[in-house]
């Protein structure tokens, strides 16, 4: 069955972020619907997939991470506003048959995300 996957590695400590709220949205034109929310676990991974099987759907989508609020509860000093806040990542489904996997690499400072499987 396919799959939307994703995680958070958190690479200013070296570990899995642990606690980054995540916000998932199907995006149509300017509107966007929020499709799930959702917080990663100990491994930085959510617990459950954020689309399986039918709710797989071709179409553009909008992950939102709040990296900004997960570097401040670490206890990290940061500037206010924090550079890196929510990144945002615009992607789409084209073959809802597939398993897409959108992964974050973050810092206070960095991001990038590529597709996993």
């Amino acid at each position: 069955m396919s799959k939307l996957t994703t995680h958070v590695l958190d690479t200013a400590h070296g570990r899995p972020a642990a606690g980054v709220k995540i916000a998932l949205f199907a995006v149509s034109g300017k509107e966007k619907v929020l499709v799930k929310n959702d917080v990663t676990n100990a491994d930085g991974r959510c617990s459950t997939p954020l689309l399986e099987g039918p709710t797989m759907r071709k179409g553009r989508y909008e992950l939102v991470f709040e990296a900004g609020a997960y570097f401040a509860a670490s206890g990290l000093n940061l500037p206010d506003p924090p550079f890196i806040d929510q990144v945002t990542v615009a992607f789409g489904i084209a073959d809802p048959a597939q398993n897409y996997h959108v992964p974050l690499v973050v810092t206070p400072w960095s991001y990038s995300t590529y597709r996993g499987s």
